[in-house]
């Protein structure tokens, strides 16, 4: 049985990258494609390039919500895929083998979910790296030390979704660690990982776009920290440092 990947992106004003996003999975070798779109109501022409370019779109849903978290929520109760994973409205695949290459790892496999290496690039030119998260192997004890996986690298069961949840929208920065935490410390879902980047994020996130972001980003990360039962003072330290390897892998 070959395996239906769903791919959920949230708009919301996304006319300058959404093209990018949308050729880079209509050109995926991979056919078994659901791209869902959770559009927060644009105003600007986002709808109407999804409308031209959109050729591998299952669904858009376009309607007022509470930010990111309740637009890819949204789009994981609108999803049909047996995986699902999120790929933002400025990133895009690494190469047009991306999706392909992965569920071949993933379906070699018995884990609940995958996940790969990432690529920051430069916002204007997603050729130019600025950082390279390589995500290396899991294990329990890299939770403890701020270890996370890409979360746009990471696709799991659409069933386990189901079961354990989605975002918490509590959260307006950190959802996205707040649920692998739930799903890897608290829910032990199995994990592969994939030594091989799938995704180009463009540098300039929320997280980090100014500095008041990067104090609401470290409360929440302690706060998933402290409420998925990890210590959060030596996790919260680590998480940090480890970023700083990642600008000099060239």
């Amino acid at each position: 049985m070959t395996i239906k990947v769903s791919i959920i992106t949230a708009t919301y004003n996304s006319a300058k990258t959404i093209s990018d996003a949308l050729q880079s999975v209509k050109e995926q070798s991979y056919h078994n494609i659901e791209h869902i779109i959770i559009d927060g109501a644009s105003s600007d022409d986002t709808l109407n390039i999804i409308k031209k370019n959109g050729s591998r779109v299952s669904l858009v849903v376009s309607e007022p919500d509470s930010g990111i978290y309740d637009a890819l929520n949204k789009g994981i109760s609108a999803a049909t895929g047996d995986i699902i994973g999120f790929m933002h409205s400025d990133d895009v695949f690494a190469s047009n083998k991306s999706v392909e290459n992965m569920v071949d790892k993933y379906q070699n496999s018995d884990a609940d979910a995958i996940y790969c290496d990432l690529n920051y690039v430069d916002k204007n030119n997603t050729e130019k790296v600025i950082r390279k998260w390589i995500s290396g192997d899991f294990s329990l004890s890299k939770l403890h030390l701020g270890w996370m996986p890409p979360h746009p690298t990471f696709y799991m069961k659409r069933a386990l979704y189901a079961e354990f949840g989605g975002f918490d929208l509590s959260y307006k920065i950190a959802a996205d660690y707040d649920s692998m935490l739930r799903y890897l410390w608290k829910k032990r879902i199995t994990i592969t990982y994939f030594p091989e980047v799938l995704v180009k994020m463009r540098v300039g996130g929320a997280s980090n776009r100014s500095l008041k972001n990067i104090i609401q980003k470290t409360k929440e990360d302690k706060k998933a920290l402290v409420s998925n039962g990890v210590f959060w003072v030596k996790a919260l330290f680590f998480k940090n440092l480890n970023k700083i390897p990642q600008y000099f892998h060239k």
